[in-house]
C-alpha cells in the first residue's frame, strides 16, 4: 500500500495550527466563563443612591422630631431603615461639605475648603473607584464640585446655578436678590432624579448622586397647594418669635415638603424597577438651615445632619444608631460594601458594623471646621457625645451669617430689634465682636449651645481634654494657620458685594498665584 510522504515542515505547520486553534478555543471558553462569573459578581454588587438636601437642619423632618414639617416620604424611608442620631458634617458650608463627603477627607485636606472652590484634579473621590469597577456612576441636580470631577461620572445632569449663587455684580439696588432663571419645580434641583434612574445602564450596578437645591434660599410663596401655617413653626430660642420670622420659616418648611415629594418619586421608581432590595439609599443634608447662627456655624444646628440609610437586605427597619458618625466615614463605608479597600487618602472610618445593628463605637469624637464663606472666618470644633469645644481663631470678627441668610426676613428682624434695643442677648451672637476665643458647651444640659462654660472651674478637665483632642487632630491632619486672611466678598454692614467677589470663583491655587491668599 502506498503511503504518501509528508514533509516534516508541513507536519510541523499542521500541528502548530492545530495547537493554536486549540489554545484559542480554550482561551475563548475561559474568557467566556470568566466574563460570565465577572458579570454575576458585578450584578450582585449593591447599588447606592445618595440623596443630598441643600441647607436642611438635622431636626426639621418628622423622623428627627419636627412633626410640623410634612415629610411623609422621608419618614417612610426612616421607618424602613436606620436613623443616625449622632451624625455630623465636617463643615456647615455647601461645597466644602460635599468635597469632604466625596473625598473622605476634612475640608482643609481637599484643597476646596472655601465656598465655591472646585475640587482639585489631584483629589480622589470614591465614585471614581466605583466607575473603574464597572458601576454606572451619575449625578443630577446641584453640581458644586468643579470641572475636574466630571470625568469620574458617566453622566451629569446639572441644574441652573442661579438658584443658589448670588451674582458677582448685581447692580445698584439689586444686591439683595437672587437672579433666578428657572421656575416652578425646576428650582428644586430634583426634576432629573427619576429620569436618571430610568436611563441608567441596566447591566451595571449603579451609584447615583442626587443633589437637591431645596431648601436653599431664595424662597417664594405658594410653591405648595398646602403651605405650612406660620403658627405651626417650631422656632429655636435664638431667633425672634415674630410674624415675619414665622413666615420665613414656613416658606423654608414648604421647600422641605417639595424635596420630600421628589424623594418619594425616587423610592417609588426603585420599587417599579424591582431594585429596592439591593439598593442602599442614603439621605443627608450638606449643612444646617439657611438662617442666622445655623448655616456656616459649628453649633449642632449647622453641622449635625439627618442621616438616614435604608438597605433592606441588611438594615433592620425603624432602627436608630446613637454612635458618633462623621460625613467622612461615608466614603470608606460605601467602598467597603462594594468590596473595595479604601486607599490611604481616605481618613474616615467604615461604619459597616453599625449597619448590621452592632452598638460599636466607631469614633470617640467628630471634628468640624469653618472657613471663609462669603465672609472670612476660621474656627474649629471637637464634639464627643456630650460636650463640644470650639476655638475661634479670628475672634475679632463677628459671626456674620452667610450672604443668603443675611438677606433673610429673619435677619432683618434681628437687625430691626437690635436697632430698637430690644433684641435679647441670646439672639445677638451674630453681632458680637470680639467673640470668645474658646467655647465649651454641655449638649445634654444645653442642646442649643447658649451657655458657654469654657471659663467655669467645674469643667476645666473637660476643656483640657478637648483642647488636647483638637491639637492632636491638627497635627494628624496637617491643619495650618493661613498667613493671609481671605477678603470678605460682601460688606458686613451694607451687604453689598466687594471687589473680591469674582464669579466663577477662582480656585485655591489661582488665588494663591494671584497673591490673594497665602496658605
Amino acid at each position: 500500500m502506498f503511503t504518501p510522504s509528508i514533509p516534516v515542515s508541513v507536519c510541523h505547520l499542521f500541528f502548530s495550527h492545530s495547537a493554536l486553534h486549540l489554545a484559542l478555543l480554550l482561551s475563548s471558553l475561559c474568557s467566556y466563563a470568566t466574563g460570565e462569573q465577572q458579570g454575576r459578581r458585578t450584578k450582585d454588587l449593591p447599588n447606592f443612591i445618595v440623596i443630598l438636601a441643600d441647607d436642611l437642619a438635622w431636626n426639621d423632618i418628622g423622623a428627627f422630631g419636627n412633626t410640623k414639617v410634612h415629610t411623609p416620604n422621608l419618614d417612610q424611608l426612616a421607618s424602613q431603615g436606620m436613623c443616625f442620631d449622632q451624625a455630623f458634617l465636617t463643615s456647615s458650608s455647601c461645597s466644602p461639605s460635599r468635597a469632604s463627603i466625596l473625598t473622605g477627607r476634612y475640608p482643609h485636606q481637599t484643597g476646596a475648603e472655601q465656598l465655591h472652590w472646585p475640587i482639585p484634579e489631584s483629589q480622589k473621590i470614591f465614585p471614581e473607584r466605583l466607575k473603574l469597577a464597572g458601576y454606572f456612576v451619575a449625578a443630577a441636580g446641584k453640581w458644586h464640585l468643579g470641572e475636574a470631577m466630571r470625568k469620574h461620572f458617566s453622566m451629569v445632569r446639572e441644574v441652573d446655578t442661579s438658584g443658589f449663587q448670588l451674582p458677582a455684580n448685581p447692580g445698584a439696588g439689586a444686591n439683595d436678590k437672587f437672579a433666578e432663571s428657572s421656575t416652578g419645580d425646576d428650582r428644586s434641583g430634583c426634576t432629573e432624579w427619576v429620569n436618571l434612574l430610568r436611563e441608567r445602564d441596566p447591566q451595571k450596578p449603579f451609584f447615583l448622586w442626587l443633589a437637591a437645591v431645596d431648601p436653599h434660599r431664595p424662597y417664594e410663596d405658594r410653591i405648595s397647594t398646602q403651605p405650612h401655617p406660620p403658627e405651626d413653626v417650631l422656632l429655636p430660642p435664638y431667633h425672634p418669635d415674630t410674624d415675619l420670622v414665622r413666615r420665613d420659616y414656613a416658606r423654608y418648611y414648604d421647600e422641605i415638603r417639595r424635596l420630600d415629594r421628589f424623594v418619594g418619586l425616587v423610592l417609588n421608581e426603585l420599587e417599579l424597577q424591582k431594585a429596592a432590595d439591593n439598593t442602599m439609599v442614603i439621605f443627608l443634608s450638606d449643612n444646617g438651615r439657611p438662617f442666622p447662627r445655623d448655616k456656616t456655624s459649628l453649633y449642632d444646628s449647622g453641622i449635625r445632619t439627618p442621616l438616614i440609610i435604608r438597605w433592606p437586605t441588611t438594615i433592620k427597619p425603624a432602627s436608630r444608631c446613637h454612635q458618633l458618625v462623621s460625613a467622612i466615614d461615608l466614603a470608606p463605608t460605601i467602598l467597603a460594601l462594594a468590596g473595595f479597600p479604601a486607599g490611604p487618602s481616605y481618613v474616615g472610618k467604615s461604619f459597616t458594623p453599625l449597619l448590621e445593628g452592632k452598638d460599636t463605637a466607631i469614633r470617640d469624637a467628630v471634628f468640624a471646621e469653618k472657613n471663609s464663606h462669603d465672609y472670612e472666618d476660621r474656627s474649629h470644633a471637637v464634639r464627643d457625645k456630650r460636650f463640644k469645644y470650639i476655638v475661634n481663631h479670628y475672634a475679632d470678627l463677628p459671626a456674620t451669617p452667610p450672604a443668603d441668610a443675611a438677606r433673610s426676613d429673619t435677619f432683618k428682624e434681628m437687625q430691626r430689634l437690635r436697632a430698637a434695643g430690644t433684641l435679647p442677648e441670646v439672639q445677638s451672637s451674630c453681632f458680637l465682636a470680639p467673640r470668645p476665643r474658646e467655647e465649651l458647651y454641655d449638649l445634654k444640659a444645653d442642646p442649643h449651645e447658649l451657655r458657654n462654660i469654657a471659663g467655669l472651674p467645674a469643667h476645666e478637665d473637660t476643656l483640657t481634654r478637648l483642647r488636647a483632642e483638637y491639637r492632636q487632630w491638627r497635627v494628624r491632619t496637617q491643619e495650618k494657620t493661613p498667613r493671609l486672611r481671605t477678603p470678605d466678598e460682601f460688606d458686613r454692614v451694607t451687604g453689598k458685594p466687594t471687589p473680591a467677589r469674582i464669579r466663577p470663583r477662582w480656585s485655591k491655587q489661582k488665588m494663591i498665584e494671584e497673591g490673594i491668599i497665602l496658605p
